[in-house]
């Protein structure tokens, strides 16, 4: 395996969100092939998948669940091919209604291999 180096771990988290924020299914689709690997996975308390189509869709329903909103990134903590990150989810400027953190894990190939989330504050609980 190649050097990930902290900085890219931190590029690759703003490539992450990026994905959640962009609200076009192709475009969006087109990120996700770019930054997951092809049997990239996704866990948190709400949902578990595997592979580029389960992220998108995914991210897709996140979207409806949550028009107009968008994600912003928090400070990220690398180390060899691990990074973790909060990121609050809220209307642009205003406070966040959802904020959670993140544990990226990259793969050789630079690409996100799996991705563990935790929700630390959501909206009703």
């Amino acid at each position: 395996m190649t050097e990930i180096r902290p900085t890219d771990l931190q590029q690759l988290a703003e490539r992450y969100l990026a994905v959640w924020n962009e609200t076009d299914p192709a475009a969006r689709r087109k990120l996700v092939d770019e930054a997951w690997a092809e049997d990239g996975s996704y866990t948190d308390p709400l949902a578990a998948v595997t592979g580029r189509e389960g992220v998108d869709a995914l991210i897709g329903a996140a979207q409806a669940q949550f028009p107009g909103l968008e994600f912003t990134l928090g400070a990220v903590d690398a180390h060899h091919d691990i990074a973790r990150f909060t990121w609050n989810l809220g209307p642009a400027g205003e406070e966040p209604l959802v904020v959670g953190f993140d544990v990226l894990v990259a793969g050789p190939d630079g690409r996100i291999a799996s991705v563990y989330g935790f929700l630390d504050r959501v909206p009703g609980a």
